[in-house]
């Protein structure tokens, strides 16, 4: 068949259907046969994989992906997309549509429930694979991570400079909550950038693929994994204040400043230590030693 990797055919099919895009869903569709094809290889699907694709689209990416996967459950949020995923995937047995917005779904039931007839994935992890609009990528990752849903890996189209945030270590300029949430969760590593010539319309930043191999179990053992969470937004919140005066601004963190202070020097650091410099490993040392202190 026509693959909609094809520009011309993606422009052709667009127009048939008069669709418009629409700037509230940051639309940029991508039509690059070679990304498409390094972000399948990297997701490693296979014929027993069940996939979750955000944002579809008009098909391009899903066509690839009802071909290499088991079943695809495909949620887009813009109705006026429904007529072009019936026109481009009517050859496709395997995949569902779903006009829902991500944010509002029940993965954990697509992961392990049975829907229309079928069992998608009876509780087994899911690969999620997305081209991700670039307003709402870090609600759409963190509520994926956050769901508990078993998770395999991620993959996914983001800005590059969230990408590269994602990735960092500590002590860089790009490090952040962001970096520490991601790696709390998964392995990061960057696939490839993409050049905005391969979307249509061209955004006016690079972006990258970025795939996130979930763990097993997180690298660092907490007792409350929410309020570890707290002290790392707190901590980057004023990203020019110390670590100590970030967390003391903080109402999500119920602790005195003198125990705060004290807290981080029982720990080894100064009180002028700035959270940028702490690792995922300290700070979860710093939340289970603050978690004593709550008052």
């Amino acid at each position: 068949m026509a693959y909609l990797g094809n520009p011309a055919y993606t422009m052709a099919v667009l127009e048939k259907h008069g669709f418009h895009f629409q700037k509230k869903y940051g639309q940029n569709f991508l039509i690059d046969t070679h990304i498409l094809e390094k972000i399948i290889d990297a997701a490693e699907i296979t014929k027993d994989d069940f996939v979750l694709e955000i944002g579809p689209g008009i098909g391009t990416m899903t066509q690839y992906l009802c071909e290499a996967a088991r079943e695809v459950v495909a949620v887009e949020i813009d109705t006026n997309l429904l007529p072009v995923l019936d026109d481009t995937l009517k050859e496709y047995d395997n995949v569902t549509v779903l006009n829902e917005d991500i944010l509002k779904v029940d993965i954990a039931s697509l992961a392990g429930e049975k829907n229309s007839g079928k069992e998608y994935n009876n509780g087994r992890p899911i690969k999620v694979v997305a081209n991700l609009p670039y307003y709402i990528t870090t609600p759409i990752i963190m509520g994926l991570f956050e769901s508990h849903v078993p998770l395999a890996s991620i993959t996914i189209m983001v800005q590059k400079e969230v990408a590269d945030r994602m990735q960092v270590g500590p002590g860089t300029k790009d490090y952040g909550a962001l970096s520490l949430a991601v790696q709390y969760f998964a392995k990061p590593e960057v696939v490839c950038v993409v050049p905005p010539t391969c979307f249509v319309p061209q955004p006016k930043v690079a972006s990258s693929v970025i795939r996130l191999t979930c763990h097993e179990k997180p690298p660092v053992e907490i007792t409350d994994e929410g309020f570890l969470f707290r002290v790392i937004r707190a901590s980057f919140n004023q990203r020019r204040k110390t670590l100590a005066n970030g967390l003391n601004n903080a109402p999500t963190i119920p602790v005195a400043k003198e125990d705060i202070i004290a807290t981080i020097e029982e720990l080894g650091y100064p009180a002028s230590v700035r959270g940028e410099t702490l690792s995922l490993e300290e700070f979860a040392r710093l939340s289970e030693a603050l978690k004593k202190k709550v008052h």
